[in-house]
């Protein structure tokens, strides 16, 4: 089964995107062979059945150049790359480009779409492929017929407990693009409240906002300002509120476990892999994902968008004990491997994808 894959970017080195490559590395390891086409190639280091093609972005260019150039590169790579199947990763706007082609060339296509947010032209895009892929049930794509649910893909060899970290007392980790999506405004609102009630906390926001959420951050930190003052320092002297610039994807095992709690606060549409890779690292989790009310214990989930709920939450997890905090991490880290890790996602793609190039293989026999 040879695959034609499109992705954004490629490459390890991507603060952001860095994990899209160790997914292709899996990928490549349930396939016959693999053409990766992404939007933007850095450094990469995959198996020798990988070949990886570029639509340009590292090259730069103007906007109307670039964007000519990438639309140019797309067809001459579909229609030149040879394959038996499409996987579209996260990008719609490559199946509305190739979708009515890929169906006269009798090529299936795949598609991976994982948000709470779709329009027409999602269900456009979902109608030219075989098979859609989420991780949520209460993703956009969760609604069609023919939508597979799978599991998160968290490298749990890379993602474990850092042996050198050791979680400061009261610390709390959010990390995540700032921006109204993730919510980082509702935890701070809960955080004003422990504050208010004299509990310890050190709480670290970790994450960049996009341009258009410069604004937004700035009203974040002045909201945050209001609780640890221009010190530092809240109600009482040990609870802190801190702001800091993202990170690589490498660095962040060590700041989980860095971390005695781990804050996700995204709708139950999203299902972000920073939950897993957390509980992979054995931090506390608190969450307010739906997904997660059959894996985990009610204690690590609050109700979305509940101040006073998340506060009660994450009052409680603060007091837990480090003999119980191990138990309760290895716990977490059990779950996260048994049921969304990198090795799971490879072998299911492989069932509903490779699997069926092979069983139409296997007809076409004489």
């Amino acid at each position: 089964m040879k695959l034609l894959v499109f992705t954004q970017a490629l490459d390890k080195k991507d603060p952001i995107l860095s994990p899209y490559h160790r997914l292709m590395g899996e990928i490549a390891r349930n396939f016959q062979s693999v053409t990766v086409v992404c939007l933007k190639k850095g450094e990469h280091d995959l198996p020798r059945n990988v070949e990886v093609l570029s639509l340009g972005k590292e090259e730069g260019g103007g906007r109307l150049m670039s964007r000519a150039r990438y639309v140019w590169r797309f067809y001459k790579y579909i229609f030149g790359a040879e394959y038996d199947a499409v996987f579209v990763h996260m990008n719609q706007e490559y199946v509305l480009l190739g979708g009515i082609f890929w169906k006269l060339m009798l090529k299936p296509a795949y598609m991976w779409r994982n948000h709470h947010a779709g329009s027409r032209l999602t269900d456009v895009a979902a109608f030219f492929c075989k098979k859609v892929f989420c991780t949520s049930r209460f993703s956009y794509t969760a609604k069609y017929k023919k939508t597979v649910i799978m599991p998160v893909g968290v490298d749990t060899e890379f993602f474990k407990k850092a042996p050198r970290a050791e979680a400061l007392p009261g610390s709390i980790l959010f990390l995540a693009r700032m921006a109204p999506v993730k919510k980082p405004h509702v935890l701070v609102a809960a955080l004003k409240i422990l504050a208010d009630k004299g509990v310890p906390f050190e709480a670290n926001f970790v994450g960049d906002p996009l341009p258009s959420d410069s604004k937004y951050y700035e009203d974040l930190m002045k909201s945050a300002k209001d609780i640890s003052g221009a010190d530092g320092a809240g109600a009482n002297s040990a609870s802190s509120i801190s702001f800091h610039a993202g990170i690589p994807n490498d660095q962040t095992p060590y700041a989980y476990s860095s971390h005695e709690i781990f804050v996700n606060l995204s709708s139950s549409g999203m299902y972000d892999k920073t939950i897993f890779e957390a509980m992979a690292c054995e931090s506390l989790v608190l969450a307010t994902n739906k997904n997660l009310e059959d894996l985990i214990d009610p204690w690590f989930l609050a109700r979305e968008d509940d101040v006073e709920d998340i506060a009660a939450k994450l009052e409680v997890l603060l007091k837990v004990t480090p003999e119980d905090r191990a138990i309760f991490g290895r716990d977490l880290r059990a779950v996260a491997d048994r049921h969304h890790s990198l090795k799971a996602l490879g072998k299911k793609l492989a069932a509903e994808i490779g699997g069926e190039g092979r069983a139409r293989g296997e007809a076409a026999k004489p």
